[in-house]
């Protein structure tokens, strides 16, 4: 009949208009460890910028919060490791394909070519491994300026050095994150839903093959 769908595109199933992007663990991994890194960096902020430390007051408190946000910031991703979805992820923000090269040169010379990605395109995987060298660097250079007892002063010194103008990275690089992440309203979603268009998939991740 005239209209009628034929068998061949009965038997044929539709793809679903939308694509499964972060399981439920990866999720709560990345809120927490976000919520812990502002944590410390508006403690920080208090601490180091007079008229927020005027404002605020109570500065005992604040570096309570600093040190304690501080210590905590693996633990998320420690608890997160009992999830295979997480380990899945870990893996391939830890793996550089030809094409990820191929992603950074087309970025910095700006060129406008095509520029393919897996799941995580080689910007997220850069990010990926300098935040979390960052936080383990600020970590232990957090533990020699808490406990002082423990090392002699030109180590704290020293520690004091690297990890205030690391901090200070640090907010830069992560405020250049949150910003890209406000500009991509489906990049939020998969985040926030765990799901995205399979339209945004194929077209911002298409060697993605989940």
């Amino acid at each position: 009949m005239p209209g009628s769908a034929s068998p061949t595109d009965e038997a044929t199933p539709r793809p679903p208009e939308h694509v499964r992007r972060f399981a439920r663990p990866v999720r709560w991994v990345h809120r927490s460890t976000a919520g812990l890194m502002l944590l410390c960096i508006a403690t920080a902020a208090c601490l180091y910028v007079p008229q927020l430390a005027e404002l605020v007051g109570r500065r005992y408190l604040v570096v309570t919060l600093h040190e304690w946000s501080g210590l905590l910031l693996p633990v998320p991703v420690l608890i997160g490791l009992v999830s295979r979805a997480l380990r899945a992820d870990l893996g391939r923000l830890n793996r550089f394909a030809p094409y990820d090269m191929r992603w950074l040169r087309s970025v910095l010379r700006r060129d406008g070519a095509l520029r393919e990605a897996a799941k995580f395109n080689a910007g997220q995987k850069v990010y990926a491994a300098w935040i979390a060298g960052a936080s383990l660097v600020m970590l232990g250079t957090g533990l020699l300026m808490w406990f002082t007892h423990l090392t002699p002063l030109v180590w704290r010194t020293s520690a004091t050095f690297v990890h205030d103008w690391l901090a200070l990275t640090a907010g830069i690089v992560i405020a250049g994150h949150v910003g890209m992440a406000l500009a991509d309203p489906e990049a939020r979603r998969g985040m926030r839903t765990g799901s995205v268009s399979r339209e945004w998939a194929e077209r911002e991740h298409p060697r993605w093959k989940d």
